[in-house]
């Protein structure tokens, strides 16, 4: 095993999760489990595989992911955060192996993961999804959550470097789960857009989460409404997320055209009430 403790945030997970814990397990014998008060058979089947499982109310995923870099009682020193439906490849423990068996340099921080999505079984390797990377593994207090209410990224506090092989990011949740739960994070970004969350980190110049910030501050420079079209365009054309077939059809059109639309509508819809009540 490595010198590293994985923790895998849980909410109703049954269908993923088994595969999730499989995959830490290959990496670690000290896996926790924080789940979110689940009523299906998610905590069952973690504790029946082994995993130290603690329940904790869910506010938002980055207080969920600082409560646990601060109350867990970690075996090591590097931490590997994932989510229930997220899980090294095969060729990622590999990678881990290497680099735990040669010695990360001293002045290292954190590594950021590739994640490569599979919806409903397909891999989404075009469309701007692949590779996108994820700071998610860390030395135990080099790494903190943004509070964000919606898109958080873990931030390090010192030098990091990247890995090659991928998370798997596997989506299996019902279209009409999925929708619901996107319905909830268009709410979240809203009330973010509306009522920024105080910085409690900023990404280092050259770090992948700081060339996300900007194009994301890029896209809200557009305009409302026509934004979500562009970037369906620019995803779907452009970086022939068309090449992702059917299940790449169906993700692109909900998770960036009706996804984006609808929190422009929503954006829209605060915006006049405010207005109107001379807020």
């Amino acid at each position: 095993m490595l010198p590293i403790s994985v923790v895998i945030l849980t909410f109703n997970s049954e269908a993923t999760i088994a595969a999730t814990l499989a995959g830490a397990w290959a990496v670690s014998d000290d896996v926790h489990v924080v789940d979110s008060f689940s009523t299906d058979r998610t905590i069952e089947l973690a504790r029946a595989a082994g995993a130290q499982v603690v329940q904790h109310p869910f506010e938002n995923y980055g207080m969920q992911r600082n409560w646990a870099i601060d109350t867990l009682p970690f075996k090591y020193d590097w931490q590997l955060h994932l989510d229930a439906d997220e899980r090294p490849s095969d060729a990622l423990v590999a990678e881990l192996r290497a680099l735990m068996a040669a010695g990360p340099a001293a002045d290292i921080a954190g590594y950021y993961i590739p994640r490569l999505v599979h919806f409903h079984g397909r891999p989404l390797r075009h469309g701007g999804m692949w590779p996108i990377y994820h700071l998610r593994l860390f030395r135990r207090g080099r790494g903190r959550c943004e509070t964000r209410k919606y898109d958080q990224h873990f931030l390090a506090d010192g030098r990091t470097e990247k890995l090659v092989a991928p998370m798997i990011d596997d989506i299996r949740l019902s279209l009409g789960e999925w929708t619901q739960r996107h319905n909830r994070w268009a709410d979240a970004e809203v009330d973010e857009l509306l009522n920024p969350a105080p910085a409690n980190g900023s990404a280092r110049p050259g770090d992948p989460v700081a060339g996300k910030r900007a194009q994301r501050g890029f896209y809200y420079r557009q305009p409302l409404f026509l934004r979500a079209f562009l970037l369906f365009l620019y995803r779907y054309i452009w970086k022939r997320g068309f090449l992702d077939g059917r299940e790449g059809l169906i993700f692109y059109v909900l998770q960036t055209l009706w996804f984006r639309f609808l929190i422009d509508a929503k954006l829209y819809e605060r915006r006049k009430a405010l207005a109107r009540d001379g807020k």
